[in-house]
């Protein structure tokens, strides 16, 4: 029996095991990330830079993952091992944050970053494409899976980060926080291993094939629409996501546990929007689904603006989680809707290279506002950037003749 034949027969073990060990991957991939983003400020401080100066690490994260965008796709269709491309991303980025808590030498930390934000573009393509393959009839719940992960990684990170930061410097912090990830790819390898087993391997792809399959999702107009849309709306969570622990402890005054609590509620929210949203999607489309999600977010941002009280402010994070969580994995949805099977990593690639490529700019940009301005009108340049992907999502074709 065939992966879409069983899953027509119900919820079965050995369907849900590989989505949990995938899903858990990606939550060691963002736990990585969200830890270094927690940490920032406490490198400011210890380093002596200023905010923009330590935005750059962001900036360079983007740029690397840029760099690393159209290797990873190729990498994934040409040679069809995606299971070995996610346990090397995730290792080798557990390895550079490891990397980050040796040394306390703000060029080295540079290279790290370089590093966890290829490995961090590596995992997408080969995990997206993995779970699209094989759960064509559930596309949507299984990627709603992997972004659940990831509101996990999320969630958790800045809790342990912010719990260990109250007996321990910021490097042994990061440290520490490397060995979990570590334990995820060995469980990830054996794990997937077995799944896999008695199945035919994957074939990968001839050069001249795939540079064909790629040539056609450059002139999918349905496709560029959806990268276009998905970068903005990446951007916005990106900024977001650097920026609102400034604005919790320069600007609201907390303390690092009530930090990350406030950080993780946004998590919270996510991760109970997501197996929604990626359900629904796969009974009434992607469509109404983002743009419901992308407009409520652009309206919870600038309503968090004016809020004073760090208790409200809490429970309004959590509230643009919900929102801005549920459009992320239905959006991977639809580009593998779209985009032919054997390119499906080729497509994640492009899309998260249109993130990366306007990702890139933000948080120096942001910073330099941040440091003129203050923060508030960095959030309202992240809720403009959430309305021009409100906008795009209403001009992607409804029809696959459209796209063409």
């Amino acid at each position: 029996m065939n992966t879409q034949e069983q899953t027509k027969t119900g919820w079965m073990p050995r369907l849900e095991l590989p989505m949990s060990l995938v899903g858990l991957g990606h939550c060691g991939i963002h736990w990585i990330a969200a830890i270094f983003l927690f940490l920032a400020p406490y490198m400011k401080e210890e380093l002596g830079v200023s905010t923009a100066e330590v935005a750059v690490f962001w900036s360079i994260f983007y740029i690397a993952s840029f760099a690393a965008n159209l290797p990873s796709g190729t990498l994934v269709d040409m040679t069809g091992k995606r299971v070995f491309w996610q346990v090397f991303a995730l290792g080798v980025c557990a390895l550079a944050l490891l990397g980050v808590g040796f040394t306390g030498i703000y060029l080295l930390i540079c290279i790290f970053v370089a590093v966890i934000g290829a490995t961090n573009m590596l995992w997408h393509p080969a995990a997206i494409s993995y779970l699209s393959k094989a759960f064509p009839d559930q596309r949507g719940f299984a990627l709603s899976i992997h972004a659940m992960g990831a509101s996990l990684g999320d969630l958790l990170a800045p809790v342990a980060a912010g719990t260990l930061m109250l007996y321990l410097t910021w490097q042994q912090t990061a440290m520490v926080n490397a060995v979990p990830a570590l334990m995820v790819a060995a469980l990830l390898f054996f794990g997937l291993k077995r799944t896999d087993a008695g199945k035919a391997p994957e074939k990968g792809m001839k050069g001249g094939d795939y540079f064909s399959g790629m040539k056609g999702l450059l002139k999918h107009r349905g496709i560029m629409l959806l990268c276009a849309l998905a970068a903005f709306r990446s951007g916005a969570q990106a900024g977001l996501l650097f920026f609102l622990p400034f604005y919790l402890k320069e600007d609201l005054g907390m303390s690092p546990v009530i930090m990350g609590v406030t950080l993780a509620a946004m998590q919270i929210g996510g991760m109970v929007a997501t197996p929604v949203a990626g359900h629904m999607s796969d009974k009434v489309g992607r469509r109404p689904i983002i743009i419901g999600g992308l407009w409520t977010s652009t309206a919870v941002i600038i309503a968090l603006t004016f809020i004073e009280s760090p208790f409200v402010f809490v429970g309004g994070v959590a509230v643009l989680g919900f929102f801005l969580y549920a459009a992320r994995p239905v959006m991977h949805s639809w580009m593998m809707d779209m985009a032919p099977s054997n390119m499906g990593g080729s497509a994640t690639s492009l899309m998260f290279g249109f993130q990366s490529l306007l990702i890139i700019p933000i948080p120096v940009v942001g910073g330099l506002i941040a440091d003129n301005y203050g923060l508030l009108p960095v959030f309202y340049c992240l809720a403009a950037s959430m309305l021009v992907a409100n906008v795009l999502t209403l001009l992607v074709p409804k029809s696959e003749a459209e796209a063409r």
